[in-house]
């Protein structure tokens, strides 16, 4: 219920007026997001690679069903792209994209046609594309574009939900020389027909997972905030011959700052996720309505906890 009444406010005129001029809202969305154009996002990446971190950068938006809009969201990326390339960033600096905002549910065509873009525009910057995974009804779809997407460009990476039954078959699909992975839990309200449900039983779907990835070929993203989970993936990389830079970590912009600087000064690739954009309500929003309990995690992160 809490999660569909979310959903409708992400929606209305009028909640999204009452809820931009609420200072609490506006003071998480600082934190969260860097920024609303290309400049502030340019700026937020040159703090974080300064710092000895690398990025990889969301232009949000997503569930678009308008090809004008779909066309919009790639120039995005490709004038993010062409802000980014002085900075001379190469690997450090990556873009993650949404299948979804670039015209998935309109035509896989058109979203393959625009992701190609995006990855041709970041391979001349010496970097790469990671898919980001959406809702169940999507994996098989986003999947077969990163087939086709990884003829040309084979570093293109992909996100992977451990909560979905489903994900160990796609990780033993995936765990293959050159491959990329980033792991993380899942985020979307998926029904218990597809998913796991219960916290503890999506950690250990999680550390499963990890633990093919690890054993694996690719190159393992593990996207976690969690000291538990880093401490296994830490033993993980042990037990199956892995170093540091044969895997990195991922963790989102504004959280947890002080671990993903101790992480990287550790040796570790820590690679922060960038999200920029004005569609931050829209964002904002739907991140609480995918999982209501997101309401109190952003409510903990807002006290540092």
């Amino acid at each position: 219920m809490l999660g569909q009444l979310l959903l409708a406010a992400s929606r209305s005129g009028l909640v999204r007026r009452s809820v931009s001029g609420f200072p609490l809202t506006r003071k998480v969305v600082d934190r969260f997001v860097a920024g609303e154009g290309a400049a502030e996002a340019r700026n937020a990446i040159e703090r974080l690679v300064d710092t000895g971190l690398t990025v990889t950068i969301d232009h949000l938006g997503e569930e678009v069903r308008d090809a004008h809009a779909a066309a919009g969201t790639a120039k995005a990326y490709l004038e993010l792209l062409e802000a980014l390339r002085p900075l001379e960033l190469g690997a450090r600096g990556e873009v993650s994209v949404k299948l979804s905002a670039v015209g998935q549910a309109l035509d896989d065509g058109m979203a393959l046609e625009h992701a190609r873009q995006i990855c041709e525009a970041a391979s001349a910057n010496g970097s790469t594309v990671t898919l980001d995974m959406e809702d169940h009804t999507t994996v098989d779809s986003t999947l077969e574009i990163l087939r086709k997407l990884r003829e040309d460009f084979p570093t293109t990476g992909v996100a992977i939900q451990a909560y979905l039954f489903r994900s160990e078959q796609d990780c033993r699909d995936l765990a293959v020389e050159g491959s990329r992975v980033r792991l993380v839990k899942g985020a979307y309200r998926e029904p218990a027909s597809v998913a796991h449900q219960g916290k503890s039983e999506v950690d250990k779907a999680y550390v499963r997972c990890l633990r093919i990835l690890m054993a694996g070929k690719g190159y393992p993203m593990v996207a976690t905030h969690d000291d538990r989970l880093i401490s296994i993936t830490e033993l993980l990389a042990d037990r199956f011959g892995r170093t540091v830079g044969d895997y990195e970590y991922q963790m989102l912009y504004g959280i947890r700052t002080d671990r993903q600087e101790a992480l990287a000064g550790a040796g570790h690739t820590v690679r922060v996720y960038v999200p920029y954009g004005d569609d931050w309500y829209g964002y904002f929003m739907r991140r609480l309505a995918e999982r209501p309990a997101n309401v109190a995690f952003f409510l903990r992160a807002l006290g540092g906890k």
